[in-house]
């Protein structure tokens, strides 16, 4: 009955559990004597090296172990950035800039007349580059602050100036000023670099000026260009970088002489009211440290929009980088133009036959981190309220060097590129050759009408060839056989004699030729003239990953 039946389910689902629940908890058989659990004397007291190693790997770190590598390293300092833009934003760099304004402002203050001696001028040009680090540290977490610990370090190296280091500044005279030094002397390294990759990419337009190749619109098989012209385009944005960098370090000011909300109340007090000194002050300070200006107007810090203004500019060259790069990679695909390939580089561990564009690869991940910088600068900006607040200390200590640090190699990589990139012209004609019968049936229809053909039975004509040739190109993968089409058509036999000349490459590139001629002329060789001096500049060292 259903009772009994619904009992004998019941009773099978129980044997079924304990079953399971017994093949879980009785090990497998020894494969050495077939014994089972502990009776197994060649198992009994053994780990499998499985058990071993997840033992191992799930317990704590080896006390002592490595101890020289247990803190993270930045890949942009450690990995890329080149010594010369990791100096710029090194603490030494930083501190020394520090000392060297509260130096510039005590030799100013003293020429207007405060009671400051040469001894103690002297004392502080002597010991520009003379920092305890240790002991700037200890006084910082003493009170708090890091400007008050190198405050005391300064006046502890110098103990004669110590009660005029500082003299009526605030921590952003040495703070924000010492970032408009750094950003100036980065934005000067970044135009080298940026005038050096200009100049390999203009010898690299110029030898590949009329080299007919298959452009690309949507990616897809487009009128022809050059070589040397395709170049031009990825010239003519980093020359837009250029004319911004330029602008951007001439007209670069200091935040000056300002006080704690941008009064300049403490120097008027200093100067016992005296404008003019407090105006004069500010002039000479800015003239010591190398600027032609101050930023007229500030609350405590300079604006942020400086510091948007600046990343922007990154951001374009990361952006030029990117769109070069992106083309070298596709090109790469195509096995048309590659970039540098050492003899001993492996392209992939596994793959041993692949040549892949780690370069131009690597470009693009770091120019894609340093576009998306200026948003956090914009929001940093727009959040200052009033006079100043300190939510933008943090933020800043991080994208402005990060910044900095990633287009320096970026540029660097960009140069290596250039000045490496291979072109495999047989296989560039190969790809043109295969779309160009398509694009010459315009100059072929042209020269039939001329020679008294039917201009509307002609293109039908055409039409029909072209479409049987693609059938065959994309259903067969077969070679383009439209010419072939056209020399068996009687409707053609006008210029079945001239038929090979009329789809030479060279004939279908327009002014591309010429435009490389007359863009290096016009445009970059002034450049090129006018910095010539960067050019003859070699760098420190360059990135060998």
């Amino acid at each position: 009955d259903e009772g009994a039946s619904s009992h004998r389910r019941s009773r099978s689902l129980l044997v079924l559990s304990l079953f399971v629940l017994s093949s879980r908890l009785i090990p497998a058989a020894c494969q050495n004597c077939e014994d089972y659990g502990s009776s197994c004397q060649s198992t009994e007291g053994k780990m499998s090296n499985a058990d071993k190693f997840a033992e191992l790997a799930s317990g704590e770190f080896p006390e002592g172990a490595l101890p020289d590598h247990q803190v993270y390293e930045h890949p942009l300092v450690k990995r890329y950035a080149t010594k010369e833009m990791s100096f710029v934003w090194s603490p030494a760099m930083k501190f020394t800039t520090w000392r060297k304004l509260w130096t510039a402002l005590a030799t100013a203050e003293q020429e207007l007349g405060i009671d400051i001696s040469d001894e103690q001028l002297e004392e502080m040009r002597t010991k520009l580059y003379d920092v305890d680090f240790e002991f700037a540290a200890q006084k910082e977490r003493e009170f708090r602050h890091d400007v008050m610990g190198h405050v005391h370090a300064f006046g502890e190296a110098a103990p004669t100036a110590m009660p005029i280091i500082h003299l009526g500044a605030t921590s952003c005279y040495v703070g924000d000023n010492t970032d408009i030094v750094q950003i100036r002397d980065a934005l000067v390294l970044v135009r080298r670099k940026l005038v050096k990759t200009i100049s390999i990419l203009k010898k690299f337009a110029v030898e590949h000026r009329d080299l007919p190749t298959l452009g690309f619109t949507h990616y897809q098989p487009a009128q022809l260009t050059t070589v040397g012209k395709r170049a031009t385009l990825w010239m003519q944005d980093l020359l837009l970088d250029l004319e911004r960098i330029t602008r951007e370090i001439d007209d670069l000011p200091m935040r000056g002489v300002k006080g704690t909300t941008g009064t300049q109340a403490s120097f008027l007090e200093l100067f016992d009211g005296d404008h003019e000194k407090v105006k004069v002050l500010n002039k000479r300070v800015c003239e010591l440290m190398g600027f032609k200006r101050a930023i007229p107007v500030s609350g405590q810090t300079y604006t942020r929009k400086i510091d948007f203004n600046v990343l922007s500019v990154l951001s374009g060259i990361a952006q030029s980088a990117y769109k070069m790069c992106g083309d070298v990679r596709l090109l790469a695909n195509l096995k048309e133009v590659e970039e540098p390939f050492s003899k001993t580089q492996i392209g992939s561990s596994a793959m041993a036959y692949k040549r892949n564009p780690m370069r131009s690869e690597r470009v693009c991940s770091l120019a894609r981190y340093a576009m998306g910088l200026p948003n956090a600068a914009a929001n940093t900006h727009a959040n200052q309220w009033f006079e100043r607040t300190l939510d933008d200390s943090a933020i800043r200590r991080i994208v402005l060097p990060e910044g900095f640090l990633a287009v320096d190699v970026i540029l660097t990589l960009l140069a290596d590129i250039a000045d490496g990139l291979h072109v495999w012209p047989n296989v560039i004609k190969a790809h043109a050759m295969a779309e160009l019968p398509f694009m010459a049936t315009e100059v072929i229809l042209m020269e039939c009408v001329k020679a008294g053909g039917d201009r509307q039975e002609l293109h039908e004509a055409i039409r029909v060839h072209s479409m049987d040739a693609g059938a065959v190109v994309k259903g067969e993968g077969k070679p383009n056989d439209l010419m072939d089409r056209i020399a068996k058509d009687p409707l053609f036999a006008s210029v079945h004699d001239k038929l090979e000349s009329m789809i030479d490459p060279i004939l279908f590139v327009g002014r591309a030729p010429e435009q490389v001629d007359e863009f290096v002329e016009e445009e970059i060789q002034p450049v090129l003239e006018k910095y010539a001096d960067l050019l003859a500049v070699d760098s420190v060292d360059a990135v060998n990953v």
